[in-house]
């Protein structure tokens, strides 16, 4: 059993490693600033897109302000985005409306070299390797005044009319992708109303500076406060991708993610959300019948859409369900492991950490937490927990400030 101090003390240990997990805020801004670029491409004059307002907007990880660095640090961020649009010319099909975004990328002597072809939903654009960074860039319908309706929904303290914030895609693989013209028949996707869904599961009161409305700005702020669950499903990211080693067959992040925000419980701990969470995953599989196969399947719906399964792929390739299994188990007991060198000191606790989280990221978040300790044992406001001997802010003996002759202030 942890007690208070230590369970506290973790706690400090796993936000210190989470920070070390964030993309700088220059990199941050540096990808802000390009795709800000490429919405005022789409939308300037003489584009047959400016009619129709083309907005670009963060969605995925960037938008949950979920999104990690890389295992190396040299590899491209996937950095996704929408390309939103009040309404379309009425014959436009989902080909017309794609192939419209994309000559339009095309048509610019800097965005040229860097568009890839065609993918199934998005536009790729491949920054030069010294950005690191590409962007999938999602052209998307929306209806007039949705942007009201965005803004009031991340604005409020809570919003549960999530449906009203669905949008429609293109998607080629679609039998009517060169036919349909009516784009309330093509595909719907609802990444904004995930994303205040998600924000809806993480919220706290007791957080005041983190600006919700900020995440859906066309240019959002950099947000270097994390709310608990955002630490745990970076965390669990971070885990994912040292174990699977780039591994195609790896437990996706929006699986992860659902998992997490669906187990976790308002804790303020980030050590007791991230045991509660990787406890109770498992049991929020369930299983469905697949309408198209007839069979019984895992099922991991998606809380916008329960009629998507966000573990479709593992009816197909059971291998990824095997490994998400093994990784929700392997990550458990990695946690449980350095709790139980809680007696032995920091140091054992870090060893045991670096494996499964990074020996650079370890060793940096442990020395950052080192130096606050420092900090905060010369303004004397340091405490030692008498009776286990790990050092934090709470404690019942406190730590005398050294003077520079080596006298004790509270002698």
């Amino acid at each position: 059993m942890l007690t208070q101090d230590q369970k506290k003390q973790f706690s400090e240990l796993l936000e210190e490693l989470g920070q070390t997990l964030d993309i700088s805020e220059s990199q941050y801004d540096a990808a802000v600033t390009s795709y800000k670029a490429v919405g005022t491409h789409l939308s300037k004059e003489g584009s047959l897109l400016a009619p129709y307002e083309p907005t670009i907007l963060p969605q995925g990880s960037f938008l949950l302000q979920t999104m990690i660095k890389p295992i190396n640090e040299t590899d491209d961020l996937d950095i996704d985005l929408v390309c939103q649009l009040t309404g379309k010319m009425s014959l436009w099909t989902q080909y017309n409306l794609k192939q419209k975004v994309g000559n339009q990328l095309y048509a610019s002597p800097l965005y040229r070299p860097m568009l890839e072809p065609e993918g199934r939903r998005c536009w790729t654009l491949r920054y030069a390797d010294s950005a690191n960074y590409h962007m999938d860039i999602l052209p998307a319908i929306v209806d007039s005044g949705y942007r009201v309706i965005l803004e009031k929904a991340f604005s409020a303290a809570h919003h549960d009319e999530l449906d009203t914030l669905a949008i429609r895609i293109t998607d080629k693989e679609r039998s009517d992708y060169h036919t349909e013209q009516n784009h309330l028949f093509w595909l719907k996707s609802n990444p904004f109303g995930y994303g205040r869904w998600f924000f809806n599961q993480a919220s706290l009161d007791i957080v005041k500076a983190f600006s919700l409305s900020e995440s859906i700005k066309p240019v959002p702020r950099y947000q270097k406060q994390k709310l608990p669950l955002q630490r745990v499903v970076q965390i669990l990211k971070r885990h994912r991708d040292l174990m699977f080693n780039g591994d195609e067959d790896k437990p996706i992040s929006i699986i992860i993610t659902t998992l997490a925000a669906r187990a976790y419980n308002k804790e303020t701990s980030i050590l007791e959300a991230l045991q509660n969470v990787i406890n109770l995953m498992p049991g929020l599989i369930t299983e469905k019948v697949n309408p198209e196969t007839g069979r019984i399947v895992k099922w991991i719906a998606n809380p916008v859409n329960d009629q998507e399964n966000f573990a479709d792929k593992w009816e197909e390739s059971p291998q990824k369900q095997a490994n998400f299994y093994k990784w929700i188990h392997t990550v458990h007991e990695d946690i449980q492991n350095a709790i139980a060198q809680k007696d032995n000191g920091l140091h054992s606790v870090m060893e045991t950490l670096k494996s499964p989280f990074g020996e650079q990221q370890v060793t940096k978040a442990f020395s950052n937490y080192g130096e606050k300790q420092l900090q905060l044992r010369e303004s004397g406001s340091m405490k030692m927990a008498g009776l286990t001997g790990m050092i934090g802010q709470v404690g019942r003996t406190s730590i005398p400030k050294h003077t520079n002759f080596g006298t004790k202030e509270n002698d």
